[in-house]
């Protein structure tokens, strides 16, 4: 995988623009690849005339930025002017199409990146294992023969970046859904505080938790597209020390049923970290473990894809993919005031938790505690339970941060060519660009020969 920092400074030296678009297109029509599975749609005129159109303004020195000309993918989730937007579903498939595109897609066509086409996810982004059975599913670099899953719900999103499709992706994190397919497939995962990113022009799953992030070989990737995706200034990350960081591991949930490959590569990153200078507590968090409780009738996820897929249900439940459908189903399990409750019990978990981590720089944790399984042993309707008790360890920890409405990031920690591993990083509410500063750093302890 290559950086956006390679790629602008090849494009810097005379590098083209067409030629990156060409070689992702390449990738994509590889028949032996996994391009069929990964793009729903593929813009690849539209790409090639704005790749053209980039190499000529650089050629004047006008480009818009430095990355101007570069291929990123956009989850089947945004409207992009002209295209249905299908959310991963059958069900939407004759649905209008955009009149324009999302902010989020417009504002990286303002900075100058190329969207090349629609990536695969998840239906209606409900899942953290990213299986699609209208679609199919795009299978994990790692160890492909054993047909991996690539975790969700933006799976395609993650595939596009580790097979070379794209050079970053735009996809959307409600419960880890930027973070789970990063630490599964061995890249950076980002989820922004929620109100950083416009949602406006993305089909929402829950309006309390969804965020939009990216999903890109580095942090320095995620940063530089995220300050895009935001309206910020492109400004490289400021350097953190780690002498001076101070992170939280909370003994709480978060490390049970933890595969000893997962437990392994974490160690030992953390063991590399406190070698650097950082000061990693270990703390209880006993209040991780109300969450369950808050959440038994499905939590705000269920209740608000219920009140946004009620009025389809009733008309092509049957188009759904059942173990999506199931979910979704849940939110009729809560009425008003139990909606209520929920709203009220997170506002006040919210409260105490930022009075406990106050004192620390992040809250450190595995991203997801395990590598990731086969297809096969998860595919088949007739092993629901499986299914299940998997989606619920991917999720379990990435869904604190949406929880909690805070920033969040996934960084591989393991060795390279072995199964890939995500060290997750927690921050504060609004502290996004601190926290991708941290993450930097960090990185470069606990992924030398990844980044």
């Amino acid at each position: 995988m290559r950086s956006l920092a390679q790629l602008t400074a090849d494009l810097g030296r005379g590098g083209k623009s067409r030629g990156l678009v060409e070689q992702c297109l390449s990738r994509i029509a590889d028949q032996s690849g996994e391009g069929q599975r990964v793009f729903l749609k593929v813009h690849a005129e539209p790409a090639l005339a704005a790749a053209d159109y980039y190499d000529r303004l650089r050629a004047r020195g006008s480009a818009p930025s430095p990355f101007a000309g570069i291929p990123v993918s956009i989850k089947d989730l945004f409207d992009i002017t002209g295209d249905v937007t299908t959310a991963g579903s059958v069900v939407l498939k004759d649905a209008r199409a955009a009149k324009q595109d999302a902010p989020a897609v417009a504002r990286l066509r303002a900075a100058g990146f190329i969207p090349i086409g629609r990536t695969n996810m998840t239906e209606f982004a409900f899942s953290g294992l990213g299986i699609n059975p209208h679609y199919d599913t795009p299978l994990n670099a790692y160890d492909r023969r054993a047909g991996r899953i690539p975790g969700g719900s933006s799976s395609g999103a993650a595939i596009s970046v580790t097979d070379g499709m794209a050079f970053g992706a735009l996809g959307t994190d409600t419960g880890g859904s930027c973070r789970i397919p990063a630490a599964l497939c061995g890249i950076v995962g980002f989820k922004p505080t929620a109100v950083r990113v416009p949602t406006a022009g993305a089909f929402p799953l829950s309006t309390s938790l969804d965020s939009i992030g990216p999903l890109a070989a580095t942090v320095a990737c995620c940063a530089a597209l995220d300050a895009a995706l935001a309206g910020a200034p492109m400004s490289d990350l400021p350097s953190f020390p780690l002498a001076s960081l101070r992170m939280a591991l909370p003994q709480t949930m978060v490390l049970e049923n933890v595969e000893p490959t997962v437990a392994r590569a974490f160690e030992t990153a953390l063991s590399a970290l406190r070698k650097a200078g950082a000061r990693i507590d270990d703390i209880a968090l006993r209040e991780l473990a109300e969450l369950p409780q808050i959440n038994a009738k499905g939590g705000l996820a269920a209740a608000e894809a219920y009140a946004i897929h009620r009025q389809l249900v009733a008309k092509a439940g049957k188009m759904y993919d059942p173990r999506v459908l199931s979910r979704i189903l849940r939110g009729q399990e809560q009425d008003a005031a139990d909606y209520i409750d929920l709203v009220n019990a997170r506002a006040n978990f919210i409260r105490r938790m930022e009075a406990i981590t106050a004192p620390y720089d992040a809250l450190v944790m595995p991203t997801v505690p395990v590598t990731a399984p086969r297809l096969a042993d998860l595919a088949d309707l007739a092993e629901d339970a499986a299914y299940r008790s998997t989606n619920f360890l991917v999720l379990r920890n990435p869904s604190i941060a949406n929880f909690l409405d805070r920033c969040s990031i996934s960084i591989p920690c393991h060795h390279a060519g072995d199964a890939p591993v995500g060290l997750m990083l927690i921050g504060d509410h609004g502290d996004d660009r601190r926290l991708l500063a941290i993450a930097a750093a960090i990185e470069a302890v606990v992924s030398p020969g990844l980044a």
